[in-house]
């Protein structure tokens, strides 16, 4: 295959442009967002004390440079109807992270799916709505993966998210 694109010529980067170096005005503009995805312009400006233009082209070119990768709400998951959380740890069969993080964005309840260095390989939030929904959601699905050779999961008994001072 690599043959066949080196013949065909160069091939466009997938990969964004670095990101530009971020100054203080910059932080704290990220820091507001976090805080509230729904600040306008015109009271980030006023945080910051630029204008509202510096402020809209520094939210663009924050967007555009892939530092901010969208703005979304933070919910409440039990009262959302999910009141089972869990952190499920997998173990997998070795260079298999692209095959099973694809089959895990599937799985319903999924939130935060990393691979990581230790005893595990990977590390998956989950909520559900109640235990016996979770236990659907490991001990059938979860496990039917092929590439999962083991699991451990640790429920979340009180969560909180930390939100930045803005």
């Amino acid at each position: 295959m690599a043959a066949e694109q080196m013949a065909d010529g160069p091939q466009e980067s997938t990969l964004p442009p670095p990101p530009r170096p971020l100054d203080a005005i910059d932080q704290d503009i990220l820091k507001i967002l976090q805080a509230d995805g729904r600040a306008s312009i015109r009271s980030v400006a006023e945080r910051v004390h630029v204008s509202r233009a510096n402020a809209y082209a520094r939210i663009n070119r924050l967007v555009e440079d892939g530092v901010i990768r969208g703005f979304s709400a933070r919910v409440d998951h039990e009262r959302a109807g999910h009141g089972t959380s869990a952190y499920v740890t997998l173990k997998i069969v070795q260079n298999t992270w692209r095959t099973v993080r694809d089959q895990l964005r599937l799985l319903p309840g999924a939130s935060h799916i990393a691979l990581v260095g230790g005893d595990f390989d990977v590390l998956l939030l989950v909520h559900a709505p109640d235990n016996r929904a979770l236990r659907e959601l490991v001990l059938t699905r979860l496990q039917a993966i092929p590439e999962v050779l083991s699991t451990r999961t640790l429920l979340v008994f009180e969560e909180e998210d930390l939100e930045p001072e803005a």
